[in-house]
């Protein structure tokens, strides 16, 4: 059930781990430079490869209020895109709306200084997205009936 998300900006990358359960996300890092891609493929070839596993890759592809693509969408769906390619994990994009913003307001309650808050927003943002995640997943689970045998009786 552990999950790995990615939140693509324009300069920098969040990234964010489930826990093993899948049910509580945590920042974990965040990736800087040119070669993103090749970063973020070997951080999902090396959770894959732990004692949990890896069941799936989140990339938040960023939408406009109105759900029109922004400026960061193609970026972002191409990442998702070029980790499919390279990874045996399936890649999954969410809409991540609002995620920066809501990222921003939980990391101002708990650090005053904006300069250290900057630093961690890529990847309390990717929690946020994974969080997101997570929880829907819980949501549909826990709407699909469960198929019944006549033991259950």
């Amino acid at each position: 059930m552990r999950v790995i998300a990615f939140d693509v900006g324009a300069r920098r990358t969040g990234v964010a781990l489930s826990d093993a359960s899948g049910t509580l996300a945590s920042p974990l890092t965040r990736l800087d430079g040119a070669d993103v891609v090749e970063q973020a493929v070997a951080l999902v070839t090396r959770f894959a490869a732990d004692e949990d596993g890896l069941d799936a890759v989140v990339v938040g592809v960023p939408r406009g209020l109105d759900g029109r693509p922004t400026d960061v969408t193609a970026r972002a769906s191409a990442f998702a895109a070029a980790l499919r390619q390279r990874v045996s994990v399936d890649v999954i994009e969410q809409d991540e709306r609002l995620t920066s913003i809501e990222a921003e307001s939980r990391l101002a309650s708990l650090e005053k200084d904006w300069r250290r808050r900057k630093g961690r927003l890529d990847a309390a943002a990717a929690a946020v997205i994974l969080q997101e995640f997570l929880d829907q997943r819980a949501d549909e689970r826990a709407a699909t009936p469960r198929a019944t045998t006549g033991d259950d009786a």
